[in-house]
C-alpha cells in the first residue's frame, strides 16, 4: 500500500511568498507552492507509479492499494488514516508492506529512508492554587511558585537512554500561562502544556505514571489531560527495507541511510497493524516553510523510484 495525505499546513504570511502559495509556479527548475514537497508531489508520484505498474504487470502477485486521506496535518488526526485503520480492523484487512510518501530525504532524493518514528504523548497540566493580593502572601497559594520545582524536575529528568535505533526520549514544555495581567494579583491557576517524543525504550503508560508521580511528590493540586497521538514503532531490516534500499540504488545510484528522526506521520497508525512501514519521499528542506518547493528533476524521478520498489516486491 502507498500512503499519503492531501491536506497542507497554512501558508503563513502571503506577502512573504515569492509567488502565490496556492498557484503552482515553476521557476529556476523548481515547482513552488504550499504542499509541493509535503506532500502533493508524493501523492502524484505514487498514483503515477501504480498506474504504470498495473499496466505493465496485469498478472502481478498480491494486491496494490493507494490510500490518500486529508487529516494528517491537523491537530487531532481522527478522521483520516486513524478512521480508515478502524475499518481495516473491522474487515480483517491485512497490510504486509506500506510505503509512505512523506518528504523523508535530507539533501537529495533517496539519501534517507525513515524506518520508524518516535511516539508522541502530550499533556495539558493544570495546577490549582489560591488567588489573592500579592501584599498578603499568607492568604494565597501561588501556583507558579508551587509548580516551578516540579516543572524543573520534569525538564531535567532522564526518561530513558534510547537504543540503537532511537535517541533518548525527550520532554519539552511548550507553553505556560498564569495570571490575570495585573501585577498585584497572585493567580489561582497555572496551566502548562508539554510533549514527549519517546522512543521504543519507553511507553506512553509508563511516562504518564512517572510524570504524575513527580507532581504528587511536590504536593501539587493538579489535573492533567493526556493526548496520545502515536506509539513509537520501528520496522526492522526485512523484505520491505531491502527492496526499498535496492530500488534507491537502482534509480538514484546511492545507498540510503536508515533513520528514525523527524516528527510524526500517518505511518504510526499503520505500523501497529503488523505491517512493515517505511517513509520514502522528496527532500524536506522547504516543507512547512515560505516558498515550499520541489526540484523538477526530483519530481520526475520519484514515480520511477516508487515503480521500482513495487517491481522488486511483487512484479513476478
Amino acid at each position: 500500500m502507498f500512503l499519503g495525505h492531501t491536506d497542507v499546513v497554512p501558508p503563513g504570511p502571503l506577502e512573504q511568498w515569492t509567488s502565490a502559495p496556492f498557484e503552482p509556479t515553476i521557476r529556476d527548475g523548481r515547482l513552488y507552492g504550499r504542499g509541493a514537497a509535503d506532500m502533493k508531489s508524493g501523492d502524484a508520484a505514487m498514483t503515477l507509479a501504480l498506474e504504470r505498474f498495473v499496466t505493465a504487470y496485469p498478472d502481478h502477485r498480491g494486491t496494490v492499494a493507494l490510500l490518500l486521506t486529508s487529516d494528517e496535518e491537523g491537530p487531532t488526526n481522527r478522521d483520516g488514516v486513524r478512521r480508515v485503520v478502524e475499518e481495516f480492523r473491522r474487515r480483517g484487512q491485512r497490510i504486509d508492506w506500506c510505503i509512505t510518501g512523506e518528504a523523508s530525504s535530507r539533501d537529495r532524493l533517496g539519501d534517507v529512508v525513515r524506518v520508524g518514528r518516535r511516539g508522541s504523548l502530550s499533556g495539558r497540566l493544570t495546577v490549582r492554587g489560591v488567588q489573592g493580593h500579592v501584599a498578603y502572601p499568607d492568604k494565597v497559594k501561588n501556583p507558579i511558585h508551587l509548580a516551578a520545582p516540579a516543572l524543573a524536575e520534569l525538564a531535567a529528568t532522564r526518561w530513558d537512554e534510547g537504543n540503537a535505533s532511537f535517541p533518548p526520549t525527550s520532554l519539552q514544555i511548550s507553553n505556560i500561562h498564569a495570571g490575570t495581567g495585573a501585577l498585584n494579583v497572585v493567580p489561582g491557576v497555572l496551566e502548562a502544556a508539554f510533549n514527549f517524543r519517546y522512543c521504543t525504550a519507553s511507553g506512553a503508560d509508563s511516562l504518564r505514571e512517572r510524570v504524575e508521580a513527580i507532581l504528587r511528590k511536590h504536593g501539587l493540586d493538579f489535573a492533567i489531560e493526556w493526548e496520545h497521538t502515536g506509539e513509537a514503532f520501528l520496522t526492522h531490516d526485512g523484505v520491505l527495507r531491502r527492496a526499498v534500499s535496492a530500488a534507491i540504488e537502482d534509480v538514484c545510484g546511492i545507498t540510503p541511510e536508515a533513520d528514525t528522526g523527524g516528527g510524526t506521520s500517518d505511518a504510526r497508525f499503520i505500523a501497529p497493524m503488523g505491517a512493515e512501514v517505511v517513509e520514502v519521499g522528496p527532500t524536506n528542506a522547504s516543507i512547512h516553510r515560505i516558498d515550499e518547493h520541489i526540484a523538477l528533476d526530483e519530481l520526475e524521478t520519484l514515480p520511477r523510484l516508487y515503480l521500482r520498489i513495487i517491481e522488486r516486491l511483487i512484479a513476478v
